[in-house]
């Protein structure tokens, strides 16, 4: 018993040693760099993936405005044009074309078993 508890003890003592404990600093880093200003953009479009996407952003240094749209899945193009500034960050979502969804088709039931066949003679019924 008395060695459980002197092993546990250096267990105890090695595990401080091997992992002291740390504080996480997030202190304000020693650069201190000027925003600067910026633009940039992309497009996707691949047919056989079905993937159509495109991205544009810029920045003056001090506001970020852009905007992106999304081929969905429904038929539709998402559109959202937006901008982020020191008050926050404002988007405009719209939407152009109707939705089109496949027509529903109840899917034709068939078992894959046999029913038992029940006698009424059966007394222990």
């Amino acid at each position: 018993m008395q060695f459980l508890i002197l092993a546990a003890l250096i267990a105890v003592a090695v595990a401080e040693i091997a992992y002291p404990a740390t504080s996480v600093s997030y202190d304000k880093p020693s650069y201190d760099y000027a925003p600067q200003p910026y633009s940039y953009s992309y497009a996707v479009k691949d047919e056989a993936s079905y993937n159509d996407y495109l991205h544009s952003e810029s920045s003056d240094g001090k506001v970020v405005t852009g905007s992106y749209s999304v081929a969905l899945p429904d038929g539709r193009t998402q559109i959202v044009t937006y901008k982020a500034d020191s008050y926050g960050y404002v988007a405009d979502v719209k939407y152009v074309g109707e939705a089109k969804y496949p027509e529903y088709k109840p899917a034709a039931y068939s078992p894959s078993y046999e029913s038992p066949a029940y006698s009424t003679s059966d007394p222990t019924y």
